[in-house]
């Protein structure tokens, strides 16, 4: 896997490289801030993952993040994994549609187990998602009037657990139901949002996406 991370924080982000070069893969670019990172991609189009924190210099507020927004436009092969102390959620439904796949979201004070990280930056870069559930919870509080409340309480569970990027298994072991459960409340969950009967829909990911368009606090954008 070829690797670039964006990390303002020099101590982080030699740490962060080190790591992961432990544990054989391959660091193909730093960057200190956003303009290094996009950068970073052009020198380097065929990299599998980026490693983005979402405040970076000059101004410390949303530069990685609309850095991030801009490589799933451009070079929608590569994936993009946040790894910020914030949630902004107001961006979130768009990073997701942007490219669907290879998009992940954790809050760097919640990682706490290297073999779990390890196997989010291979899921993402593999083309799956991974939201931190205290994202999920924060843009849940903030919930509007949506499609979202032709949903059960269980449903809205279920959905909110397959935002974190979890198949049916992962998600019955999560709540501990059936599979068969599991299974019934997502087709009840494609039903109730009026996604269609169509594989190439990319229901779940259609599902996901309306779950952060429900729960993403309505402001207006500078």
């Amino acid at each position: 896997m070829r690797i670039i991370i964006a990390e303002d924080s020099v101590l982080l982000r030699s740490g962060m490289a080190k790591l992961l070069e432990d544990e054989g893969l391959q660091v193909v670019a730093h960057a200190g801030d956003a303009d290094e990172l996009l950068s970073g991609v052009a020198d380097h189009p065929d990299v599998d993952l980026c490693i983005v924190d979402i405040r970076m210099p000059p101004d410390y507020s949303e530069e990685g993040m609309h850095a991030a927004l801009r490589i799933r436009r451009e070079y929608p092969d590569v994936a993009v994994l946040l790894l910020s102390q914030h949630v902004v959620g107001r961006y979130a439904a768009e990073l997701l549609g942007g490219g669907a796949t290879g998009v992940g979201y954790l809050l760097k004070d919640r990682v706490s187990d290297v073999a779990e990280f390890l196997a989010t930056l291979r899921r993402v870069a593999s083309g799956g998602t991974a939201i931190d559930p205290e994202v999920v919870s924060q843009l849940l509080s903030h919930k509007d009037d949506s499609a979202l409340d032709r949903l059960s309480p269980r449903e809205n569970e279920v959905l909110g657990v397959m935002a974190e990027g979890l198949n049916n298994v992962g998600i019955a072991e999560r709540m501990v139901i059936t599979e068969r459960a599991v299974e019934k409340h997502v087709r009840s969950i494609f039903t109730k949002l009026d996604l269609g009967q169509h594989e190439h829909d990319h229901r779940r990911v259609l599902a996901v996406l309306e779950y952060l368009r429900g729960t993403v606090p309505q402001t207006t954008q500078d």
